[in-house]
């Protein structure tokens, strides 16, 4: 009988690659002027698109939304409250206001990128971005420079750093997908008309370096920061305790409106996108949490994948309200044939003005595919996702129906190549040797839809990639393994080694492999005998590549 077994061993000095877990919430529970965070006990200045608990409110913490009835997540132990401000579209020849429907709900990546990670708090809550931003201030929003100069250029204080944190994707299923974070401005109607036909992907990455010792702050802010390249790298000093990487993705189907004359806003009155941002609260509990942070480590991202997730369908989950809001809102018009944005927000520029002509012209927007992964389940800081998705979302009509958006499903139950996250890409790849692979078609739900595309070659796998950075220099090692397939012949006198792909279930021809030095010629085998093969780890090779 013909038994195969493979002993894997990570070489070089991380254990595993990076994993991460996709939470998808594919329903919101609310649209509303409310904010827990910034506006506790108040009426918010301007609308929020909220998913998770739906025990969300004006006031909320971690027991409150632990003890909702549903979440409009998928994974039934993840109560947490996550919500950004919503996305408009204000028509020129009405001047009246209409939301842009989300396609998929919102999707939020876990990234357990740090070392010993720790799980939130109780009562830990935090916001990435800055709501009064209208200005870019890091360099050029539409292309980062290589991660290698950020430091020489002075450009990894925290405030560089969290404007570098949000990203505009332009989608279009035609091309190669931009890469996450690539460009930080939201483009003009225009360029969206002519360049992002299945829509605009907003993505906002939170701080993921902790203070160690408090759940929240004044500004909410302080008690987190952003490791010195975003997504990955060191943390600060005062900040040394390493959280999930939370990083919110929410597609906008900007196509919709393509026909029409008029510019796209947020809720918060700002049509750059400069002031796009997320608020979070926790809402596991501690000890779970941890067990999943600690366990749930599938290189897939699928929530399906970790044992220890209650999984339930997307029509359960779209199904999670908030029950009943404030009086005060109870009647407001936030959909469609508004004079203004809710709660009368003005559309404001630069230095608060609310007119565009003085403002500075901004930098023309440009396109960079992103870096494709090695390994399509294992992206890495300068890469994008590549996913599978369920079917094309269709576009929503130019006038949405005053019922909560239906959107389409992110469950998986077919396949088509996607796109998705990480980084756009700073520098290319040194030229690897030669690997053959196989890929296999594994169903990984997402927001992010597309048709099927074309088969590309297969890419070089590495068993694991780390960054480490030392000033103003970050080294990139690639690790790989070399495996060396072991033939046995029971009851003979004769081992063969073979360096490289397995052999077939049946003995090759002598004349394919290379004899064992200074042993004889293997004798012919009675059929009779029983024939083994095994696999063994030998050893890694670190490839360094400093960009």
């Amino acid at each position: 009988m013909l038994r195969k077994s493979l002993i894997a061993a990570s070489a070089g000095l991380v254990g595993t690659a990076q994993a991460f877990w996709r939470m998808e919430c594919p329903g919101r529970v609310t649209l509303a002027r409310l904010d827990p965070i910034v506006d506790p006990g108040q009426i918010s200045s301007h609308l929020h698109t909220v998913h998770g608990s739906n025990a969300f409110g004006e006031v909320s913490d971690t027991a409150s939304l632990v003890a909702g009835d549903c979440t409009s997540c998928r994974v039934t132990q993840d109560k947490s409250a996550y919500w950004t401000p919503t996305m408009y579209f204000k028509d020129d020849d009405t001047g009246e206001f209409e939301m842009v429907e989300q396609v998929g709900g919102m999707l939020a990546y876990y990234l357990l990128n740090g070392k010993d990670i720790k799980a939130f708090p109780q009562d830990f809550s935090m916001i990435a971005g800055e709501n009064k931003r209208r200005t870019y201030t890091a360099g050029d929003p539409n292309e980062d420079p290589a991660k290698s100069e950020w430091a020489a250029l002075g450009q990894t204080t925290q405030t560089d750093l969290e404007q570098r944190a949000l990203g505009f994707n332009c989608l279009n299923y035609d091309k190669d997908p931009e890469g996450t974070l690539y460009r930080h401005v939201m483009p003009d109607k225009d360029y969206m008309n002519a360049n992002c036909k299945d829509g605009l992907r907003l993505e906002l990455m939170f701080p993921s370096c902790w203070d160690g010792e408090n759940a929240q702050s004044d500004d909410h802010k302080s008690h987190v920061a952003y490791p010195d390249l975003v997504i990955t790298g060191t943390c600060p000093d005062s900040h040394p305790v390493s959280v999930p990487g939370l990083l919110f993705e929410t597609i906008w189907a900007t196509q919709a409106f393509e026909d029409r004359n008029g510019m796209f806003v947020i809720s918060n009155g700002d049509p750059t996108g400069y002031g796009y941002h997320g608020d979070f609260i926790m809402g596991w509990d501690v000890d779970f949490l941890q067990n999943a942070v600690d366990t749930c480590t599938n290189q897939s991202g699928r929530i399906e994948d970790c044992p220890i997730f209650d999984v339930v369908s997307e029509t359960e989950a779209k199904s999670c309200e908030v029950p009943k809001l404030p009086s005060v809102l109870q009647s407001e018009k936030v959909l469609e044939s508004l004079s203004a944005l809710p709660g009368n927000v003005p559309i404001t520029y630069e230095d608060g003005k609310t007119d565009d002509t003085e403002q500075s012209p901004a930098p023309s927007p440009s396109y960079k595919p992103g870096e494709i992964p090695a390994d399509p389940a294992s992206p890495l800081p300068g890469q994008v996702f590549k996913e599978t998705a369920v079917s094309v979302a269709p576009a929503p009509s130019s006038a949405p129906s005053s019922a909560p958006s239906s959107a389409p499903s992110s469950a998986s139950s077919s396949t088509s190549d996607d796109d998705a996250v990480v980084m756009a890409a700073a520098e290319p790849e040194p030229e690897p040797e030669p690997v053959t692979t196989t890929t296999s078609s594994e169903a990984i739900p997402t927001t992010t839809s597309a048709p099927e595309t074309a088969p590309v070659e297969p890419e070089p796998v590495y068993d694991s990639t780390q960054y480490i950075t030392s000033g103003n220099m970050v080294t990139k090692i690639l690790w790989d393994e070399e495996i060396v397939w072991v033939t046995e012949m029971v009851d003979s006198t004769t081992t063969v080694t073979v360096e490289g792909a397995a052999p077939e279930a049946s003995a090759p021809p002598a004349a394919e492999v290379d004899p064992v030095p200074a042993a004889p010629a293997a004798e012919p085998v009675p059929a009779e005998a029983q024939r083994k093969r095994r696999a063994a780890h030998v050893h890694g090779h670190g490839h360094h590549h400093k960009f």
